[in-house]
């Protein structure tokens, strides 16, 4: 029941069509039958046809003294008129005939008013009779005293009033509704399928697939498609001219750190005083940050530069080793021991340096976040087909509500106490999802971080 409710309140373009199809069915009988209704109102064209009138005349008149034959005549000719005049149906629908022989009705057509007869003989008069307005036309035969009176309903809304009552006008749309629906669903979806196809191109895309969507031949959607395509030839110019700004300004950067630190580390050299010396430690530790910032800007704009760099089959188990090495200076310093678990011929397609970014940031992250005497696990497993890269740290951890934040550019924790641009986990992430795979931090079982990013096996 909560599944129906929900796709009731849930806005849908197929929904609105399908009802609007079947509103402009409603509104198209609707006038249909009004123009009938109407028609049918003002025609007097039976009422004024005087060969009727003289069979009833004739048939009352011959059978005078024979009431049952004389009944069973009317009601044999009234039906066929009314069957002649199209009218065979609800006997209130049609023109009805009520007969009279010497002033005593033999013959009354179900639903007339006995009452109603015309005070001129053979004009047709417009009267009002319970609550309705009626046509009806008198022809009399005086010597025979015999007098036919014919009436019909002569006013639009009563008549339309009457069809409603009997189920004329709704029961035609209940019968054929539910069988017009399927198929004005199936015409909807039929010429939805363009927009349905765009849509599945647009999902299928990832975060830095920018190319124009492929034209539609349908004009009503190459409306929308081009103003889409204009948008996302203004990101992706607005995101070209942002790379080249940060990579431009990363790389200019470079060469003053490192003059600001050979020069600071010259001056140390020559034996600087006390106070001085712990202003030069400063200045020195200061470069160094900001030099590796400049290097990871320069490592996030090249992992945003999709196909920057040709993918090659790369053994991710190698690669991981050699990385480790690299980094095992870092972590004698903080006192940090590495350990890797890695099972062997496992191997990626890939851009190499990216996934030497995406290897450095983790376990770089996962050393600067440890205690002194603490371990990083790192662990290469395969998982469903892909490659799982896993490295947990026994650091404090980090709250289950910013486990997601973490992946965004320069976000850090509100209590942090490492010095660290928040770039790291923007890297990883960015490589990851540029080689078609997905990375998640959760809690370590002992305590601290885990981050396990997910390849494609090659």
């Amino acid at each position: 029941m909560r599944r129906v409710w929900w796709w009731v309140r849930t806005p849908s373009l197929t929904r609105r069509l399908l009802v609007a199809q079947m509103a402009l069915l409603a509104v198209v009988w609707s006038l249909a039958l009004a123009f009938l209704v109407h028609e049918e109102a003002r025609d007097e064209g039976e009422l004024r046809t005087d060969q009727l009138y003289d069979v009833l005349l004739y048939v009352t008149a011959a059978l005078d003294g024979q009431p049952g034959r004389q009944r069973q005549s009317l009601v044999l000719a009234d039906r066929a008129m009314r069957q002649i005049g199209g009218q065979d149906g609800p006997a209130a629908l049609g023109v009805l005939t009520v007969v009279r022989a010497h002033g005593r009705i033999v013959y009354a057509t179900p639903g007339a008013l006995p009452g109603l007869t015309g005070a001129r003989d053979g004009a047709v008069e417009y009267r009002t009779a319970a609550g309705k307005t009626w046509a009806v036309r008198t022809v009399r035969d005086r010597a025979a005293g015999v007098e036919i009176s014919r009436m019909k309903l002569g006013n639009d809304t009563d008549l339309f009033l009457t069809l409603n009552a009997r189920g004329y006008y709704v029961l035609p749309l209940l019968v054929s509704l539910p069988f017009l629906v399927l198929p004005a669903w199936w015409s909807i979806r039929l010429a939805l399928r363009p927009w349905r196809r765009a849509a599945d191109e647009i999902a299928a895309r990832g975060p830095h697939d920018l190319r124009p969507i492929a034209p539609l031949p349908q004009r009503e959607a190459m409306t929308v498609i081009d103003s889409v395509n204009a948008l996302l030839r203004r990101v992706a110019d607005s995101a070209s001219r942002e790379r080249r700004f940060i990579a431009d300004a990363a790389h200019e950067l470079r060469t003053p750190l490192a003059a600001l630190r050979v020069n600071v580390e010259a001056l140390q050299r020559q034996g600087a005083a006390p106070a001085h010396a712990e202003l030069l430690a400063g200045i020195v530790r200061a470069s160094e940050r900001a030099t590796r910032l400049v290097g990871q800007l320069l490592l996030l704009m090249r992992s945003d530069a999709a196909g920057a760099e040709a993918t090659r089959p790369l053994a991710l188990d190698a690669l991981v080793q050699d990385r480790l090495a690299a980094l095992a200076r870092l972590a004698d310093v903080r006192g940090v021991e590495l350990a890797l678990e890695a099972e062997e011929g496992l191997a990626v397609r890939g851009q190499e340096g990216a996934l030497v970014s995406l290897v450095d940031n983790v376990v770089d992250n996962a050393i600067k976040y440890s205690p002194q005497g603490g371990t990083v696990n790192v662990s290469l497993t395969r998982v469903d087909g892909m490659v799982q890269l896993c490295v947990s740290d026994s650091g404090p951890g980090v709250p289950e509500a910013l486990r997601e934040r973490v992946f965004e550019r320069f976000f850090r924790a509100p209590d942090q106490v490492q010095q660290g641009s928040g770039l790291g986990l923007a890297i990883a992430r960015a490589v990851v999802d540029g080689h078609g795979g997905d990375i998640a931090l959760r809690a370590a079982p002992g305590g601290g971080c885990l981050i396990c990013a997910r390849l494609p096996a090659a």
